[in-house]
């Protein structure tokens, strides 16, 4: 017995170096690895029905991003304040730049809002803070920068989905495997979805028989305005207002700044929300310290920073631009621009 009992031990010691040492020979992420990866992805994506022509064409000139790797594990920890934030975000020339095309765009816009519910403010301002209005898309093979992370193994299940979301569209005719293109993470087009949220929301908005978020702007609108669409959005409602608290006010009636995910998120929202009604009698104010608006919506109080920082009322809205990105700041700067392209009215 003692000797089986070592001998299990002595297979477990074994069994457990073997898998360091394969932990660290990824580690090393060596292009030789990456080849070997890539033929198991290969034969995943031809065992979920995908064909050998396009396996063999969407992987012809996969390669191993380092780039992709050291953006993935550096990405910047936060240290800003929305007050440092926001100048850099919706700077006066992004604003300016927002309310030409606005105007530009102005009735492709309306059509696409009016068919969605969604006002068209809110579609500019998506598009000009995901890639400063279609300059800024990325110029990485998708297959290649979904298959390097992939590889990397830290979000291994996340970034293998994303990748056969992708050879699904290639598959669907939307876009060549040479314009796929997009971020290190595998964001595409000009509102930068990802190859599931593509998959989920992108829509044809010209009737052309295809969904091209890279360059065709009916498209790329229609997407968008989908998107929020079938969150929530509700174009009767803006997205939330900056307020002004009393003292002695009870902080704890606001979501916790970290929640840790969305589904604790949205829980924590349904928690806190009451109406404006409600916020008044606790003594909540505009900015200016004027009163709320009298009308029957209900909101949840946010702190996007902490409870010396700004605070915010936010409406249904909110949770929907808060799919698209679990991030207050980003959120943030989107309602500011959107109101920035609203106010003073463009003639």
């Amino acid at each position: 017995m003692k000797f089986l009992l070592k001998a299990l031990g002595l297979s477990a010691v074994i069994i457990l170096a073997m898998i360091n040492q394969s932990m660290a020979a990824k580690a090393e992420l060596t292009e030789a690895g990456f080849a070997e990866y890539v033929i198991t992805l290969k034969a995943d994506a031809l065992a979920q029905g995908f064909s050998q022509t396009l396996i063999d064409e969407s992987f012809a000139k996969v390669e191993f991003h380092k780039r992709a790797v050291k953006a993935d594990r550096s990405q910047p920890e936060n240290i800003e304040t929305l007050d440092t934030y926001l100048p850099k975000r919706v700077p006066k020339w992004k604003v300016e730049k927002a309310r030409a095309l606005y105007k530009e765009h102005q009735v492709l816009l309306n059509k696409v809002g009016e068919k969605y519910q969604v006002q068209p403010r809110f579609i500019v301002a998506l598009w000009g803070l995901e890639t400063n209005f279609g300059k800024f898309t990325g110029g990485y093979n998708v297959i290649s920068a979904l298959s390097t992370l992939a590889y990397e193994g830290r979000r291994e299940v996340f970034f293998k989905k994303q990748l056969m979301a992708a050879l699904t569209i290639l598959d669907e005719g939307h876009i060549s495997i040479e314009d796929m293109k997009g971020s290190w993470a595998g964001a595409m087009g000009q509102n930068q979805f990802m190859p599931t949220s593509f998959l989920g929301y992108a829509v044809d908005g010209d009737g052309d028989g295809k969904k091209d978020i890279w360059n065709n702007q009916a498209d790329v609108f229609s997407s968008m305005a989908n998107y929020l669409q079938k969150e929530g959005w509700s174009d009767e409602l803006t997205w939330g207002r900056q307020v002004k608290l009393p003292k002695g006010f009870d902080n704890s009636l606001a979501i916790p700044k970290n929640t840790g995910s969305r589904k604790n998120w949205l829980k924590a929202w349904s928690e806190t929300e009451r109406t404006l009604a409600q916020w008044q009698a606790l003594g909540v104010r505009r900015a200016d310290g004027t009163n709320l608006p009298n009308v029957d919506i209900k909101a949840a109080l946010v702190f996007p920073d902490d409870e010396n920082g700004r605070v915010y009322l936010a409406y249904d809205n909110y949770k929907s631009l808060m799919h698209w990105n679990l991030s207050y700041y980003f959120v943030s700067s989107v309602g500011h621009l959107s109101d920035r392209i609203k106010f003073p009215p463009i003639k």
